[in-house]
């Protein structure tokens, strides 16, 4: 029997193992959570039949991984377990009469809970204060992300006393779930799609990706909440439910929606509430957590080597209807891609009214081969982002539309459209005449990571456009304050705030204006690394394809857009009214003063907390004198430069691999 499945096992490993990365490590799943789940189940189901095949590296055997390079890995004091899924009311029975068997008649109460759709997070408390938060990791050993948690308002630094008593343990844990409420996911989607940038799925997908940025500011500005609803050990309350009630009076986010529940049919009133009503909350759930409410027979029923025997997940299908498709409509954006976009009937999904979708592409138009007034199947579940996912084709008649197809001229300016070779969008060849580029490339310029002009949004930039006082981000540098005081001049303040905005953006370094320049495919870490090659933009608009494929990173690809855009005269003269309205088109004396190649093929960690300069510093310091910055210690590592306390999980593997540790000043006295 085991020849017989071998191959099927095999292949159902594979497939798991992907799913996992796509969705622990790069948050991208390709799958939906029952569809994982199903996979599981067949592969446990087939490894109890075969267990001649046992395999400690199998997806049954572990607990999936979010981890990524460049954080601080700390192991948990206990395992953070995952949760068996299940999706019917049966499989809730079989669990609750699993309970009923394991207290062998013992009285019980379930805490039903909400199950929120976020990041599991370990905080721990000590005297009070926070001192460390952890991410699940893979169960074992978390990501340390205690600089990125401080800046979520709901989490408490400092606990409260009630009464001027202090009722908490001196040290302790407790657990919960980073998320991002709907109005954050939805503000940051728009500005996302403003820019152009990829948008994310859904609010568990962002609240991730906030989470493990480098940058705090930027978990500061998403707005990220936080519930919490489990604490592992050190409460006298005999129940978890009555522990929760203790923690949200020392100040912490805890879900007023938890009941108790005394039989089954009370589990299955509170299950078929939230069903109709968690659309109404203000941030993303997925289902209903089941736990067995007394501490002491959760002891007693025990854990299994991947989940605890006293708690199970209930999971809510994805929601999905049927709709006429009206018409297809195409948008225009910054890089003049053009996107088509479903409008269809109003439908209800998950509480809200969907009436759009994007279509992505022509391929993906041409695979559900689309007609006009067909009616659509449109999903939203777990993947937040209205999609459309197949065609009633049996609905089809003799009064459906044409097939959709992608028009041949710009809708915005009528300049002919182009797709180029290997690319599955079509793109606007109008450029500088097509309005959406434009003021997309205007907003671009004037992003945070760009120019960071304060207090021009793309609201003002439209209008500052339909004004026609700016046609292009060289026009931003002739503005006169008389224009935005306005004829009754009671806009003084907000127009000196934009007009110093515009001063200081003058000062901002050549790599950041060459990013802001939309040269397309030319992101920011490109924009670093040709900066600092070629030091000015004239040297760099003069370069032969030769000389920019040689730079370690720049491809056929982005060295074509290269000389694709310098070749416009257009841009020429772009570059030149902005040479003379002051900007950086060179790196500056200092910096270049400061370069040298001492670090040349050097692989440097950084770990610890410094004295002399942040660490954010010593990554610049590192690039200017010819080093790489990596996030985890490897054989190729060249060394740590570390700091005081480095981390313990670091320091013993450099040293189990022989990696030299270098102190601030050593590294100070390395570089001069």
């Amino acid at each position: 029997m085991d020849e017989l499945f071998k191959d099927r096992i095999l292949e159902l490993r594979r497939a798991l193992h992907q799913h996992n990365h796509n969705y622990y490590v790069l948050t991208a799943p390709t799958i939906s959570d029952q569809e994982f789940d199903a996979l599981m189940h067949e592969l446990q189901d087939l490894e109890q039949m075969c267990p001649t095949l046992f395999d400690p590296n199998s997806p049954t055997q572990r607990v999936g991984s979010d981890l990524q390079v460049g954080f601080e890995r700390v192991a948990h004091v206990r395992p953070m377990l995952s949760l068996g899924n299940t999706y019917n009311r049966e499989e809730v029975a079989e669990f609750y009469n699993r309970v009923r068997d394991g207290l062998m008649g013992q009285k019980f109460q379930i805490c039903c809970e909400l199950k929120f759709d976020g990041l599991s997070i370990s905080l721990h408390y000590k005297d009070g204060q926070l001192v460390r938060a952890v991410t699940r990791g893979d169960g074992v050993v978390g990501d340390d992300v205690t600089a990125a948690v401080r800046t979520i308002r709901s989490i408490p630094l400092i606990l409260n006393t009630e009464d001027g008593a202090q009722t908490w343990p001196e040290e302790f844990e407790i657990r919960g779930e980073i998320l991002m409420p709907w109005a954050s996911f939805e503000r940051l989607n728009a500005e996302r799609e403003a820019r152009e940038e990829d948008l994310f799925a859904n609010p568990r997908n962002a609240a991730s990706g906030t989470l493990k940025s480098k940058d705090t500011r930027v978990v500061a500005e998403r707005g990220l909440d936080a519930y919490l609803y489990y604490i592992p050990d050190g409460l006298p309350q005999a129940g978890h439910y009555e522990r929760l009630q203790e923690a949200r009076k020392w100040g912490f986010k805890v879900s007023a929606d938890m009941r108790l529940a005394d039989t089954i049919d009370e589990v299955y009133e509170f299950i078929d509430y939230w069903h109709e009503h968690r659309s109404e909350l203000p941030v993303a759930t997925d289902g209903i957590v089941l736990k067995v409410n007394t501490i002491a027979q959760q002891q007693s029923l025990g854990m299994t080597a991947k989940s605890p025997r006293w708690a199970i997940a209930y999971k809510y299908p994805a929601e999905k209807a049927c709709t006429r498709l009206r018409c297809v409509t195409f948008q225009v954006g910054r890089t003049g891609a053009i996107t088509p976009v479903a409008n269809m009937d109003p439908v209800q999904l998950s509480g809200t009214m969907v009436q759009r979708a994007t279509l992505h592409n022509a391929d993906f138009v041409r695979s559900l081969d689309l007609h006009t007034g067909d009616m659509v199947y449109v999903e939203k579940g777990g993947e937040i982002i209205p999609k459309i996912t197949g065609v009633n084709l049996e609905a089809r008649n003799a009064e459906t539309g044409a097939p959709v197809e992608m028009p041949a001229v710009c809708p915005e300016c009528g300049a002919p459209l182009v797709r180029y070779e290997g690319e599955a969008a079509y793109y606007c060849t109008g450029g500088s005449q097509c309005p959406p580029q434009v003021k997309g490339r205007i907003e671009h310029f004037i992003s945070r990571k760009a120019m960071n002009i304060d207090s021009l949004g793309p609201e003002t930039v439209d209008d500052l456009w339909k004004q026609g006082l700016i046609k292009d981000i060289a026009d931003i540098y002739s503005l006169d304050i008389q224009y935005l005081n306005g004829a009754d001049g009671k806009r003084e303040k907000s127009a000196r705030r934009l007009m110093a905005g515009i001063e200081a953006s003058k000062e901002v370094p050549f790599e950041r204006v060459l990013f802001a320049l939309g040269i397309r495919f030319v992101g920011e870490v490109a924009a670093k690394t040709l900066a600092r090659k070629f030091v000015t933009i004239d040297a760099l608009a003069a370069a032969p394809l030769a000389d920019l494929l040689d730079v370690n990173g720049i491809g056929a690809v982005i060295a074509e857009s290269i000389q694709s855009w310098f070749a416009d005269e257009r841009n020429l003269t772009l570059v030149e009214r902005l040479r003379t309205a002051g900007l950086q088109l060179q790196i500056s004396a200092e910096q270049q003063a400061a370069a040298s190649n001492k670090l040349e093929g050097k692989s440097i960690v950084i770990s610890g907390v410094f004295a002399h300069h942040s660490r954010d510093e010593y990554k610049t310091l590192i690039e200017r004198h010819g080093g790489k910055n990596v996030g985890s210690i490897s054989a190729k590592t060249s060394f740590v430069l570390a700091g005081e306390s480095m981390g313990p999980a670091k320091r013993e593997k450099a040293e189990k691999l022989g990696v030299a540790l270098v102190s601030e000043d050593e590294f100070l006295k390395m570089i001069e």
